[in-house]
Order: structure tokens, then C-alpha cells, then sequence
């Protein structure tokens, strides 16, 4: 049995006192607060559970920073997604367990501890299968092993080009599959779930996954317990397309298709009516919020404020990962709110008047409830991921419980996360991942063969 002790440790109520964590191998079997560090491994003033990041594509990283050219007065969501067809074409399993690697460990430095993979990158560039259908599936779970990071891997289906039901162009065909391989891939996933490794199912989007084939997926008993996700409502021309040719806004139609409940994580969700949010808020799925890759794709503004006041659950992601920070995450999301607006701290609650830790603790929940896993909390039977402040870093001296966490989120650009664990193992020390300069020695070589071709 290990044994923790923190000054201060953020649980489900909040900051509490002298708290000390005895862990059995992965997982959290007791929490004790106000207790003695006697026995027990001081490990800092302020620690907090890790944050899920429940929407990364990973192979992305590796072209962030290319598509902020201007080639059309027009330029969105749209042209930015053929560039990204492009740099797609020429991953394989060996360049994206190196991309994905990179990603981990920036994700772990940052305190993201556990990564939801929304991952198409099913078949070779030429639309064949590889030797093993899994094989891309398996490069990012060996990723996640190798870097520490706790991951649910969502497989996902995608088979048409648009609502009318159109073919997967030539940069699609790899991230298609019949449903039947699809089933056949997400069952043989289920075999290397553990601690920290959890399958879920995601479908891509409405235009991609037509409805007969969404109803056969939700029938086959994959998803009885297990997350789905899927992209919605991201895009203004999306909209316009299912209110064409399905009569309904992409929210309210899929409320009305399909059984959407606390397993759903309905990803962007970004465009939609004031009945739409009540109706899925209702619902208790979680909203997967990425402002970062919003932002950078011109998206739009989620409603974030009316989210709140019915209920809605948040969590963020890193997405195309233009920026790898929940606290990044956290604080676009709310800036954003603060220029539609034109005020402040609009995330605060009812029950806290902080920004910081509402965002913070809303994220923690929402993020381990799209995540499937037993994480984001300090409680008996939770895997033991967490994040220690250093409250030695100038944006936290004299800080104090009641300001602690609004200064991390909102208080420069430093990194003030200074060790990070997961599964009861550290992964983080003194700010740097144990692995490093090796895997990122492999992913500069990796990312300079693809730049020359």
C-alpha cells in the first residue's frame, strides 16, 4: 500500500486539509481528511485530481501550425479540412504511435491524465485494410502505454460523404469501413482494456454515419455500458445541410433518433436552438467543448451560459491540437463568453463564485463521465491520477485555497504543473515526462520524414 499526503487536495466539495491518499496499486482505496503526513509521502501544497481530455485527434499534432496560411478569401472549417486529408495520407501505424506519443506527453506535462481518442484512421492511405484491421487502433494504444496517459479509445465509424448519402472522396477512403468490420474492430479492442485503457464507440458525425447504419451500432450491445461519441452541430453549413434534407436541427434530430443519455458525449454542439439545449441538457450527456481548435477553425461560440443554467455537463478537449492545456481549454472557454457578452465570470455558479474551480470541477466530472473510466475524483475505488501545483511558481505565490485555482487558470503562460501521476505511477517530475527527450528525439525524426515526403 502507497501512501500521499497532501496540505490541500481538491475532492468533490472542494479544497479540503491534510489530506492522505493510501493507494492499492492503481487505484485509490482510501481517502482521509484532516489526518497526519506520518507514513505517508509528502508530495505538495496543492493537488488535484488530473483532467480528462475527451476529444483528441492524435495524429494532428504533428500538423499544427499548417493551415494559417490565407489560400481563399473564404477560408474555414472546410478548406482547413483538406488540408488536413492531405498531411493524412501519409500516416501509418509507426509515424502515428511516434505523433501520438509526443501528444501524451505534452498532455501528461500540461495535466491532462487520461485522453479520449476519436480515432478514423482505419485503413492504409489507398483505402485497404492493413494486415491487421487494428493495427492503427493499436499504435495509439501503445502510445498511451508508453507514455503513461490513461486512454479511451473511441473507434470510429464513418462511411458517407454528406447527408445526401454521397461516397467518401479519394482523401476519405481511408477512414472508411463496412459495419461489420467496424463491429469486428471495436470488439477486438474490448480485449486490451485494463486500468487504464477503456473502449468506447464514436460515430463521426451525422452526414457521416446515415441512420439505418447508426441503429444497427446502437443495437449491437458494444455500447450497452460504454461511451459514444460523436461530432455534431460543429459547423453553420452543417446545420443548413440536415435542416435540408432531414427537416431538423442536427441536435433535435438525433434526440429524436436515437436513445441519447449519460453514456453520449456530443462533441462541438456549438449551433444550436434554445430548445435544443434544454432538450439535451435534459439528458445528461456531456458536451465536449475544444474553444483552442474552435477558435482556430472559426467555428462559433458555444451557449455556454444557458448550458449552465439548465444543468449541462462540460468537459474539454485538445482536438486538432493547436494548444495542449486544459487550463488553456478553461480559459478560452470562458473569455469567449466574456467578448460575446461584454462581462466577466460568466461561468461562475450558484454554488461557488469562482470561475476557476467551477470550470475546473465541472470539467473534472464531464470529462470522466465521456471518458467511461473511474477517474477525475479523490475517492475509494478511482484510479489514482493526479496533478501536484508548484506553489512555488510566480503566478502562485501567495496565492490561498480561495484563489489558488483561479490563478492556475487564469494567470499567465507558465507552466505551474510540477508532478503528474497516473495509476498510481509518476510520470511527471519537476515538470518533465520520464520518457521525455527519447520520445521526442523519435517524433522530430518522424515528423522531418514526412516534411520531405
Amino acid at each position: 500500500m502507497k501512501r500521499v499526503f497532501a496540505d490541500k487536495a481538491w475532492l468533490p466539495q472542494g479544497w479540503c486539509d491534510a489530506v492522505r491518499l493510501s493507494l492499492a496499486g492503481p487505484k485509490i482505496a482510501a481517502v482521509e481528511v484532516d489526518s497526519a503526513a506520518a507514513g505517508a509521502e509528502s508530495i505538495g501544497r496543492y493537488v488535484l485530481p488530473g483532467m480528462p481530455n475527451l476529444h483528441s485527434h492524435a495524429f494532428q499534432r504533428a500538423m499544427a501550425g499548417l493551415a494559417e496560411r490565407q489560400h481563399d478569401a473564404s477560408d474555414s472549417f472546410w478548406t482547413w479540412r483538406e488540408i488536413m486529408y492531405a498531411f493524412a495520407g501519409s500516416i501509418g501505424p509507426d509515424e502515428l504511435r511516434a505523433i501520438a506519443a509526443q501528444l501524451y506527453v505534452e498532455m501528461l506535462e500540461a495535466g491532462f491524465t487520461h485522453v479520449c481518442e476519436f480515432h478514423y484512421l482505419h485503413q492504409r492511405p489507398d483505402g485497404q485494410p492493413y494486415a491487421d484491421p487494428a493495427a492503427m487502433s493499436h499504435a495509439l494504444i501503445e502510445a498511451a502505454r508508453e507514455a503513461g496517459i490513461g486512454i479511451t479509445l473511441l473507434p470510429t465509424l464513418y462511411l458517407t460523404g454528406g447527408f445526401d448519402g454521397r461516397g467518401l472522396s479519394e482523401r476519405q477512403r481511408r477512414f472508411g469501413q463496412t459495419i461489420d468490420a467496424y463491429l469486428a474492430l471495436v470488439e477486438s479492442l474490448r480485449r486490451h482494456e485494463g486500468a487504464s485503457v477503456c473502449v468506447g464507440v464514436a460515430l463521426h458525425s451525422l452526414r457521416a454515419v446515415p441512420e439505418d447504419a447508426m441503429n444497427v451500432v446502437l443495437a449491437s450491445g458494444l455500447v450497452d455500458a460504454a461511451p459514444i461519441h460523436i461530432h455534431i452541430a460543429e459547423q453553420i453549413g452543417e446545420v443548413q445541410d440536415c435542416l435540408a434534407l432531414r427537416n431538423a436541427r442536427p441536435v433535435d434530430w438525433l434526440l429524436d433518433h436515437a436513445p441519447v443519455d449519460a453514456r453520449w458525449c456530443l462533441v462541438h454542439a456549438t449551433h444550436m436552438s434554445d430548445t435544443e439545449v434544454t432538450r439535451l441538457a435534459a439528458t445528461g450527456a456531456v458536451a465536449g467543448l475544444c474553444p483552442t481548435t474552435e477558435a482556430n477553425l472559426g467555428d462559433g461560440l458555444f451557449p455556454l451560459k444557458r448550458w449552465l443554467d439548465g444543468d449541462g455537463i462540460i468537459g474539454v478537449g485538445s482536438d486538432s491540437q493547436i494548444s495542449v492545456s486544459p487550463v488553456e481549454e478553461l480559459r478560452w472557454l470562458e473569455y469567449g463568453q466574456r467578448l460575446q457578452s461584454r462581462r466577466r465570470n460568466i461561468a461562475a455558479a450558484a454554488t461557488s463564485d469562482s470561475v476557476g474551480e467551477t470550470l475546473w470541477g465541472d470539467s473534472l466530472f464531464g470529462g470522466a463521465r465521456a471518458a467511461g473510466a473511474p477517474i477525475g475524483a479523490f475517492d475509494e475505488g478511482q484510479r489514482a491520477d493526479l496533478i501536484v501545483l508548484d506553489d512555488d511558481a510566480p503566478a502562485l505565490v501567495a496565492r490561498d485555497s480561495s484563489n489558488v485555482l483561479d490563478s492556475f487558470v487564469f494567470a499567465g503562460n507558465a507552466q505551474v504543473v510540477r508532478d503528474v501521476m497516473v495509476a498510481g505511477e509518476w510520470v511527471v517530475r519537476g515538470g518533465r515526462h520520464r520518457e521525455r527527450e527519447r520520445i521526442a528525439a523519435r517524433y522530430r525524426e518522424v515528423v522531418v520524414r514526412l516534411a520531405q515526403g
